[in-house]
């Protein structure tokens, strides 16, 4: 039997915390290093969808999150960190965060 893949989908929130990382990452490294940035915060996560990989083992327990009911695990990327949950049908991707940047901000 085939391995079932869930899809990665980006939550309202994530989003808006890439929005707000590019906007950090402007000021830091201007406009074209930003996008650069971003597109790899995006391509990260997909490694989510290799058949080849366990989709619940990728990174690390985030434990900034281990108060809440669903276990969330971590991806790295340089400076950044991007949160993500199994869900029942998806894999959602839930904050995005520049560890840079102030660490009351992801919580």
């Amino acid at each position: 039997m085939d391995k079932v893949i869930k899809p990665v989908e980006w939550t309202t929130r994530a989003t808006k915390d890439l929005e707000k990382t590019t906007k950090f990452y402007i000021d830091l490294y201007g406009k074209e290093k930003a996008r650069e940035i971003a597109i790899a915060i995006r391509k990260k996560t997909e490694v989510l969808e290799d058949k080849e990989v366990d989709q619940t083992k990728v990174g690390s327990v985030d434990e900034a999150f281990s108060h809440l009911k669903h276990t969330y695990r971590k991806l790295k990327l340089e400076h950044c960190k991007i949160t993500y949950r199994e869900g029942k049908k998806s894999m959602y991707i839930v904050r995005v965060f520049d560890t840079r940047q102030n660490p009351k901000k992801n919580l």
